[in-house]
């Protein structure tokens, strides 16, 4: 429970005493942004929203539109169809993704195009053999991928 102010004494006064007793304590010591040097958007025109912000940059957070976000879950899916460990699994990830690019473009959304076209599974299966059996024949050869 807080301390209550007694009666007779100064409001500053007893609120110097509370301050200078944590001071002595410690109470400051660990405080984020303990010895860094303050914003310097203090400045800038006040914004509503400055606390979202912070939270989404200070956790790594952001929001893109959705035609972007998709155009960057299908470069991911086609990094991780080549990576994947069998054919039927690089087939299942092009196809899932592909399912959502060609959502996308029947029904178009606010924000920038997609700018991608669904991706031949096909073709994506032959890179993915012949990108597996370049790392057999090196790892046959003895020649390390790092």
């Amino acid at each position: 429970m807080t301390e209550r102010k007694p009666p007779g004494v100064p409001f500053e006064s007893w609120v110097d005493k509370q301050i200078h007793d944590a001071q002595k304590r410690g109470d400051f010591d660990r405080l984020p942004g303990a010895g860094e040097p303050l914003p310097n958007d203090l400045e800038a025109p006040y914004d509503e929203l400055w606390w979202v912000k912070r939270k989404m940059a200070r956790e790594g957070l952001s929001v893109l539109p959705a035609g972007l976000a998709l155009r960057k879950e299908a470069e991911d899916a086609l990094t991780a169809a080549y990576a994947a460990p069998s054919e039927r699994a690089a087939r299942k990830i092009i196809t899932d993704v592909n399912a959502k690019i060609r959502d996308m473009l029947l029904k178009p959304p606010p924000g920038p195009p997609l700018g991608r076209k669904p991706y031949d599974v096909e073709e994506v299966v032959r890179e993915w053999r012949r990108r597996r059996e370049g790392r057999r024949a090196a790892n046959e050869s003895g020649v390390s991928d790092a």
